[in-house]
C-alpha cells in the first residue's frame, strides 16, 4: 500500500496494522486522508502556526467522508496522525445528472458519479471534457482536482473606463461557467483566458 506520494514525506512514515501509516500533524497537506475520531477525513486546508508563546500547531480543515460535513481542528505539530492510503485516477467531466456530476474515464469510458459536495472546489472552472484527477480512499471517491490552470471563454466583459491607463486596474468579467473574476481592462467578451484555479485569478490571454 502507498500513501499519496505527492503529499507525504516518506521518511517520516511508519507502517502500522490495518493498512494505515503514522505521521505527525506537521506533515499533513491538502488532499491527505486521515483516520480521525473513528472516521476517515480528507484534509481540505492546513495552516502551520507558530505563536509567540506556546508550542507550534497545525490548523486543519477536514471533511468527514461518511457525513460529508466539514470541521476545523487544531493539532499539535508533533501529534501522531493515521494517514489512510489513497489511489488516484484521471477522469473528465462529462455532464450533469440532476445535481450530480458524471465523470468519465477517457480510456475505458467507465462512469463515476460525484455529488456537489465533492465538486464544490472545482465546479466554477469546469466545462465539458475538462480533465480531472480523482482521489479514492478505501475505494470511495474522496476528492477531485483540476489542473493548476484552465482555459475558459469570457462570456461577458464590460468595456474599461476610457482614459484609465493604469496597468494594474482591473474589472469584473464573467466566464462561460458563470463565475466572476477580476481581469485587466483590455480583456473582451469572447476571448479565451488562462485562469489560476487555486487562486481564482486571471493569468494571461490564451489565444484561439
Amino acid at each position: 500500500m502507498v500513501c499519496s506520494v505527492r503529499t507525504c514525506n516518506q521518511a517520516t512514515l511508519r507502517y502500522v496494522p490495518e493498512h494505515f501509516f503514522m505521521a505527525t500533524a506537521n506533515d499533513l497537506r491538502r488532499g491527505n486522508a486521515i483516520k480521525f475520531n473513528g472516521a476517515v477525513c480528507v484534509i481540505m486546508e492546513t495552516g502551520h502556526v507558530k505563536p509567540g508563546k506556546g508550542p507550534a500547531y497545525v490548523q486543519a480543515k477536514m471533511r468527514n467522508l461518511s457525513t460529508g460535513k466539514s470541521s476545523d481542528h487544531r493539532f499539535n505539530s508533533s501529534e501522531s496522525v493515521e494517514i489512510v492510503p489513497m489511489t488516484t485516477r484521471k477522469l473528465e467531466f462529462s455532464y450533469m445528472d440532476g445535481n450530480d456530476y458524471v465523470l468519465v474515464d477517457p480510456g475505458t469510458y467507465e462512469q463515476e458519479t460525484a455529488d456537489s459536495t465533492i465538486m464544490a472546489d472545482v465546479k466554477d472552472f469546469m466545462t465539458e471534457n475538462t480533465p480531472l484527477t480523482a482521489t479514492y480512499v478505501d475505494g470511495n471517491l474522496a476528492t477531485v482536482e483540476l489542473p493548476a490552470n484552465v482555459v475558459l471563454t469570457v462570456s461577458d466583459a464590460p468595456e474599461g473606463v476610457r482614459g484609465d491607463s493604469a496597468s494594474n486596474v482591473q474589472k469584473s468579467i464573467t466566464l462561460e461557467t458563470g463565475v466572476v473574476i477580476q481581469a485587466p481592462l483590455f480583456i473582451k467578451t469572447g476571448e479565451k483566458i488562462r485562469v489560476d484555479v487555486r487562486n481564482r485569478k486571471y493569468l494571461e490571454r490564451a489565444g484561439d
